[in-house]
């Protein structure tokens, strides 16, 4: 089974939620069946992406960032190297973005996807994320190293998230984390 094909089946596994998830979904999906050069940056079009959403221990914390470039508070993630599985491009992104060595999988299959449209820079015009995350944990005491693609980086009250955030998808892994907690 190709590399490809492994991605694929995991989303066709992976169970929607929402409207803009099920939409996500189809969108990831057709954008790999049609982009032979999805990984790295050498599409103009778009990259397939891998995120972190980390909680702690006691699942009552996610770790955010304040990205750079899109100045907004996040999760962290960010694009796959050659042979590297998206699970695995999740967890090095966590540890470069975070310097966090207690990281583990807390779920082993997807928690959320999303597409995003990712503004013209300096260096890249406009084009899309396929992002596909996964849920972490690690320790909250062990201590922080911000990375140069972070304003700011820190652990927030579950009940605090929605005073930093305002992007949809990352509210829904805040809602699907307080049912996982409750669950």
């Amino acid at each position: 089974m190709n590399y490809y094909q492994k991605i694929l089946d995991k989303l066709k596994e992976y169970q929607a939620q929402s409207i803009s998830e099920k939409k996500s979904k189809k969108k990831i999906i057709h954008f790999i069946l049609n982009n032979q050069k999805n990984i790295g940056r050498e599409n103009s079009a778009g990259h397939l992406t891998a995120s972190a959403w980390i909680v702690n221990n006691e699942r009552n914390k996610v770790l955010l960032h304040q990205h750079l470039s899109l100045n907004k508070w996040i999760q962290l993630g960010g694009h796959l190297e050659a042979d590297e599985t998206v699970k695995e491009a999740a967890l090095r992104e966590a540890r470069e973005e975070s310097g966090l060595e207690s990281l583990s999988f807390l779920y082993n299959n997807i928690f959320d996807i999303d597409h995003h449209l990712i503004p013209a820079n300096n260096n890249q015009a406009e084009h899309f994320h396929y992002d596909i995350r996964y849920l972490l944990e690690a320790d909250s005491k062990e201590e922080l190293e911000k990375s140069r693609e972070s304003v700011n980086l820190k652990w927030l009250q579950l009940n605090e998230v929605e005073k930093y955030v305002s992007e949809e998808s990352v509210l829904r892994m805040l809602r699907k984390t307080k049912e996982y907690k409750e669950g």
